[in-house]
């Protein structure tokens, strides 16, 4: 586990007959875009298919996808996509491989299938799906998928062992071992001391939470506090959670009744996912209890509850455009309780605060996870991590759904149970794993892309793209305009400078402007020249006069007119 032999590894074999082969899309090394290719004679099988959302060094980027051009060429050896559970980053780019091919069965829970459902209206597509619950078998070609309940922050978490020829992989989706879970279905720990026994060559395991000592608090602890928070508001309420956390919103329905307030449901993903649960039986919603968002607001303060997306900062959603004040019903006053129930999903950490900043300074009291026990993580932290181990006995461990650290730290605790290092592999996105007569091994790593999506564009925004959104926010923009006359190289009207995010005051460019001049004076001294080498000339002697008397390197944009 010490060595780093994924740095090194070259483009992978062939795949050797009777063995299985893993490759990750993604979801190591990162906290999102979950995504698993198994391969077994020939076949493909896909785990999860989810996006990982963007940090601050891409701007205007959505979501970014699992890199698909791998499989491309091979769409129609694709069996099945199973899913785990039904949160973006497992279910998120779903929409975007059926659009390369729409009939790929699509396996998952009734909650999962829900939430993909709709997903895939909006997109127009048609999906063929299969629906399978705890304790189900589902034969995808060479796959004999087996599913086993497992407790997370969303109703109808499944782990999925997959039995092969080759041997069984264990995949756990993201779990934890809430004892006492609000739904009451535990992580089924017999079911996979069962697997356990029969055999698990390969577990692929959660490590989102893999530094954290100790047990998960259960979310029953949650229950009492929210209610105290309830109890101590004397005006209104306002509740942001992930819009998929059926069990929380319903804690936040049961403190509602409690107290005597009506519920409005702020936010279209909070709407359309609470309005999926209570379909499915998932949420317990009294008869009269929620209001309109137009209702709510013409209620008096202390009589309603709001609950909102936009826990993790998001600016376009409901939270976020309340702390700016720009909510079109909602102004949050003097007095308002305002309660985050989630964690931090890390990279938003910055958004986060500003929210709390904007609701604070509009005179809102904020209950976070830092002040109350009001959200606890849908991971399982070391102690349970290690349970899993010595229940399942895995002759390997892959962790997986991690950033580095949390990849080392499952490794770590593996070595502590009783594997080998050489029975742990430390894995990136791209590296290919063949498990071939019970031992797994790294073989290869394949290139594995970043696959932008801006607005409804998905591939068209690349690296350069970005790098240049990022100068125009950081440096700003100034462009050059100039006018000559081709056959005698004159410049026939005076440089025309426009700026952007740079200075307030153009005339700043001034001492600039009169270099520039001098310098196309000097290149158009001896007759014609074409116009791209006066645009070099523009950029070069206006670049280097802005890096030595401001420091900046903004992007420049030279235009040569010919008249």
């Amino acid at each position: 586990m010490t060595a780093q032999p994924h740095l090194t590894l070259g483009p992978p074999p062939p795949v050797p007959d009777g063995a299985l082969r893993v490759l990750p899309l993604g979801g190591l090394g990162e906290i999102g875009r979950n995504c698993a290719v198994l391969e077994f004679g020939g076949r493909l099988l896909v785990i999860d298919c989810g996006v990982l959302f963007p940090e601050a060094h891409q701007p205007g980027v959505d979501v970014v996808l699992p890199d698909f051009s791998h499989l491309a060429d091979r769409l129609g050896d694709i069996e099945a996509v199973v899913l785990t559970h039904g949160h973006e980053d497992h279910i998120g780019a779903v929409p975007y491989l059926l659009r390369l091919r729409a009939d790929i069965p699509v396996v998952g829970s009734r909650f999962t299938l829900a939430l993909v459902a709709a997903k895939l209206a909006e997109h127009r597509i048609d999906p063929v799906l299969v629906e399978v619950a705890a304790g189900d078998h589902h034969q995808a070609g060479p796959f004999d998928t087996e599913f086993v309940c497992v407790n997370h922050s969303i109703p109808d978490a499944l782990a999925v062992a997959v039995h092969t020829r080759a041997g069984t992989l264990v995949h756990t989706g993201d779990f934890k071992m809430d004892q006492l879970p609000l739904d009451g279905k535990v992580t089924d720990l017999a079911a996979f001391a069962r697997l356990g026994a029969a055999g698990i060559d390969l577990l692929l395991s959660d490590s989102t939470n893999a530094e954290v000592p100790g047990f998960v608090t259960g979310e029953r602890t949650i229950g009492p506090v929210l209610d105290a928070v309830f109890a101590a508001a004397d005006q209104r309420l306002i509740v942001s959670s992930f819009a998929s956390h059926v069990h929380r919103i319903q804690q936040v329905l049961d403190a509602a009744v409690a107290h005597g307030r009506k519920v409005a449901l702020a936010g279209r993903s909070m709407v359309k996912n609470m309005g999926l649960a209570q379909e499915l039986g998932l949420l317990h919603v009294e008869p009269g209890l929620l209001v309109s968002v137009d209702e709510a607001v013409t209620m008096s303060a202390h009589q309603v509850v709001l609950v909102s997306t936009g826990s993790q900062g998001e600016p376009l959603s409901a939270l976020g455009r309340m702390a700016r004040g720009d909510h079109k019903q909602v102004t949050i006053t003097a007095g308002d309780t305002v309660v985050l129930a989630s964690s931090l999903v890390p990279g938003n950490e910055t958004a986060v605060y500003a929210v709390i900043n904007g609701l604070t300074r509009l005179g809102a009291t904020v209950v976070h996870k830092e002040t109350a026990r009001v959200h606890v993580s849908g991971h399982a932290p070391a102690g349970e991590l290690r349970t899993l181990l010595q229940v399942a006995r895995p002759r390997h461990l892959l962790p997986v759904h991690g950033e580095w650290r949390h990849l080392r730290a499952h490794g770590a605790i593996a070595t502590s149970v009783g594997l080998r290092p050489e029975q742990v592999l430390l894995a990136e996105d791209g590296v290919v794993v063949d498990l071939v007569d019970g031992v797994a091994t790294m073989v290869g790593r394949v290139p594995i892309g970043d696959v932008y999506v801006d607005g409804k564009v998905e591939g068209l925004v690349g690296e350069d793209t970005l790098a240049a959104r990022r100068i125009l926010g950081e440096e700003g923009f100034v462009a050059v305009t100039v006018v000559v006359e081709p056959s005698t190289g004159t410049i026939v009207a005076p440089l025309r400078l426009t700026t952007r995010g740079f200075a307030d005051d153009p005339a700043v460019f001034d001492p600039a402007l009169a270099l520039v001049t001098e310098a196309l004076a000097r290149a158009t001294a001896d007759g014609p020249v074409d116009t791209h080498r006066l645009s070099q000339v523009v950029r070069r002697t206006l670049g280097t006069w802005v890096a030595q008397t401001h420091r900046r390197k903004p992007m420049i944009v030279p235009t040569v007119i010919t008249v």
